[in-house]
């Protein structure tokens, strides 16, 4: 998945290398978020991931609530 995301959008591989560290996502929520923009790459038609697919991916990851 690494090599399709990086050769195909380099904009979207710098969007999740900045998730990655803004969000301190671990390795299992990296590859989570990959496997579910890969979801909507496909669903949208599109044989890549494009930072399209990443914003959406994002949108559905839980919020946390401070209080």
């Amino acid at each position: 998945m690494y090599a399709l995301l990086n050769r195909s959008c380099p904009n979207a591989h710098g969007d999740i290398v900045l998730c990655v560290s803004q969000l301190q996502l671990s390795a299992l929520g990296y590859h989570r978020v990959l496997k579910l923009a890969r979801t909507i790459a496909d669903l949208a038609g599109s044989e890549a991931i494009q930072s399209v697919h990443l914003a959406d991916t994002l949108q559905y990851r839980p919020k946390l609530l401070l209080s």
